[in-house]
């Protein structure tokens, strides 16, 4: 700013110093009688000095301060790897092997003392008279007597000790509930035994197996 104001005050200084000539030469005109006209025109020229302010020059902007490169990364160096390690020691464990299992023997059983022989033979319930007696024609049954229905049933009966029929079960049938029927009726009312003895010759219960073959009687 200081060399701007320097400039304007000599600018100032000349132009002061060419208007004191202009003067001095418009009075020498006029006395020496120069033609107006011409001392116009040179006033004119001259008076018509167009001083110029000039502008202050504008301040460049500094440069941009220069970026600095950012430093490298500090890389740590790799840890060192022994590769060269010396393996685990391997223990060798040595195991017993387990005792032999003890082989108890096992002792048979003492044989059972056999009983002793009975005083007398056992006997099984038998009959009383005859069989055949227990169920005869007379006793058919009318409805399978009618329809002419024939068939044989197997029994088997329970003899108490006092040689009675206990309970009669149909082991085998002859197809016909009625003489099945008739078969145990007849022969639990008429059947009497010998009962069955032990071994000391008591009577005792026993069993008794037969059958009754029921057939139409022939005219």
């Amino acid at each position: 700013m200081a060399y701007a104001d320097q400039e304007m005050s000599g600018n100032k200084v000349t132009a002061f110093v060419i208007v004191a000539l202009i003067h001095v030469v418009v009075g020498y005109a006029l006395v020496t009688g120069l033609a107006y006209e011409g001392i116009r025109q040179v006033v004119k020229k001259v008076t018509t000095v167009d001083i110029k302010k000039e502008e202050p020059k504008k301040e460049e902007p500094p440069p941009p301060p220069k970026q600095q490169a950012a430093p490298p990364p500090i890389v740590a160096p790799p840890p060192k790897i022994n590769v060269s390690v010396a393996p685990p020691p391997i223990t060798t464990v040595v195991t017993a092997p387990p005792p032999p299992p003890v082989i108890v023997p096992v002792l048979a059983p003492p044989a059972p003392v056999a009983p002793p022989p009975p005083r007398v033979q056992p006997k099984s319930a038998s009959p009383r008279g005859n069989p055949a007696n227990w169920a005869t024609t007379n006793d058919y049954p009318t409805r399978a007597l009618r329809e002419e229905r024939e068939g044989t049933t197997s029994f088997r009966v329970t003899v108490g000790a006092d040689g009675r029929v206990t309970s009669c079960d149909i082991t085998g049938s002859s197809g016909s509930d009625d003489l099945d029927a008739a078969t145990c009726s007849n022969v639990t009312r008429r059947a009497r035994f010998n009962p069955a003895t032990d071994g000391d010759g008591n009577p005792t219960s026993g069993s008794y197996s037969n059958r009754v073959r029921w057939v139409i009687p022939k005219d």
